[in-house]
């Protein structure tokens, strides 16, 4: 009974934090998105979305694959130990995408803001070399 209390736990604690994460993240990405890719908003709003579907098949995927490796409790410390392990990868998964998708947004914004700059101002004269 130990073991299906502690995988419900597990699970219940597991997808709230994705969820969460997930929703926050859609919430609050838009309006950087939306600067990354030069005020197109429809586009913003797209690839927010499969971000968002992309962070829950991972982070999903994840927490139903991991649900099987580890030992089993087999008392309430050993139960606390599983959970905190399981919870804690959980969370370490969660933060890596988090920052992964920062970079590759932040990359994209970047050359999003190279393509609006003006081009080199061409020189007035020459200055000879010595």
């Amino acid at each position: 009974m130990l073991i299906l209390i502690t995988y419900a736990c597990y699970l219940i604690t597991s997808v709230g934090m994705a969820v969460w994460v997930a929703r926050s993240l859609h919430k609050n990405g838009r309006i950087f998105l939306i600067e990354s890719f030069s005020h197109n908003d429809a586009l913003a709003d797209s690839v927010n979305h499969m971000l968002v579907v992309g962070f829950y098949l991972i982070n999903l995927g994840y927490i139903a694959l991991t649900l099987k490796y580890g030992s089993k409790p087999f008392d309430v410390q050993t139960a606390i130990e599983f959970l905190s392990t399981k919870i804690g990868f959980v969370m370490l998964v969660l933060g890596a995408m988090h920052f992964f998708n920062l970079y590759v947004i932040n990359r994209i914004r970047r050359q999003s803001r190279l393509r609006l700059q003006p081009p080199p101002v061409m020189p007035d004269g020459h200055v000879p070399s010595a």
